[in-house]
């Protein structure tokens, strides 16, 4: 009969894990449930919440406001996502050689990923100010008109865009890891067979680091899916919901509105559209190669 053993060394590493556990199943687990149930109801935080069944859902698919967020996002997704990874990769391979002072480089290049969110927010807006902003300002040192950025229903979510580049230093991070893992007989192999620099990049360093690009591609279609802080601090959404992302349209419904059984079936919307996303391209994974898995 099989017979599990739990010695003392296992009870305390559980012991340490107790804390985290707990908070896993009270603000995670708890949450999870309670806002699937929560979809199903009509509750406005003031009167006891009633059932209503799918009808949360079916109201969805006819909201205007509900198409336009997640629009927004999507646009937001297909521009943000892939300008970050080639900014990131971009550093992490300048980073990567051995200049004098580059410790410093990489940590000036980090720090801004963990920087407050809210005071990056508003330290952008004033840069994208169209009278006295920094980026207006040095357009202008080229007789180059500026957007009004901000003020603008075309500019606004580029404008979003651009900011997304700010945090590039964690995904830079993770490249920089990557490529110090790269083996140096594969440049050495290639250099003998009279592989220029760009041709030893795009065949054997692209090619080694697609697992890391992959990795850093799934985790940032998912944060981008979750953006917030900035279009909620310097633009509420406008102008004319031209910002209106998906997070900041469920907080409007919960915590603005009171609708909190709408603002649930959202969540759950949200949770099936980047699972399904984040699942379609795990199974279009072929192109990311993993050294000695014969892929």
């Amino acid at each position: 009969m099989f017979r599990i053993r739990i010695g003392q060394r296992d009870v305390e590493g559980y012991l340490f894990l107790l804390p985290w556990l707990i908070g896993l199943v009270i603000f995670r687990l708890v949450s999870i449930v309670a806002s699937a149930g929560l979809s199903l109801m009509s509750w406005d935080l003031l009167q006891p919440p009633h059932f209503v069944g799918l009808q949360n859902y079916q109201d969805l698919f006819a909201d205007n406001l509900f198409w336009t967020s997640l629009f927004n996002t999507l646009y937001y997704v297909v521009g943000s996502v892939p300008l970050s990874l080639i900014l990131a990769l971009l550093a992490a391979f300048l980073l990567n050689r051995p200049l004098p002072g580059v410790g410093v480089l990489r940590t000036v290049y980090y720090l801004p990923s963990v920087t407050t969110g809210v005071a990056v927010a508003l330290l952008w807006q004033w840069m994208f100010e169209p009278t006295y902003g920094v980026i207006d300002t040095i357009l202008g040192w080229f007789h180059v008109p500026g957007p009004p950025w901000l003020g603008s229903t075309t500019w606004a979510m580029p404008a979003l865009i651009l900011m997304s580049t700010w945090g590039i230093g964690s995904a830079m991070v993770i490249f920089l890891a990557g490529l110090k893992g790269v083996p140096q007989h594969l440049y050495e192999a290639a250099a003998i067979d009279g592989a220029s620099g760009w041709h030893q990049f795009w065949n054997v360093t692209v090619p080694m680091l697609t697992p890391v690009i992959f990795f850093n591609l799934i985790i940032g279609i998912i944060s981008s899916f979750q953006v917030f802080t900035q279009a909620y601090v310097m633009t509420n959404g406008g102008p004319a919901n031209a910002t209106l992302v998906y997070i900041l349209y469920l907080y409007n419904q919960g915590f603005s509105w009171l609708h909190m059984g709408y603002a649930s079936a959202l969540a759950w919307i949200l949770f099936i559209i980047v699972l399904g996303l984040t699942t379609f391209i795990f199974r279009r994974s072929a192109w990311v190669y993993y050294e000695g898995a014969g892929r």
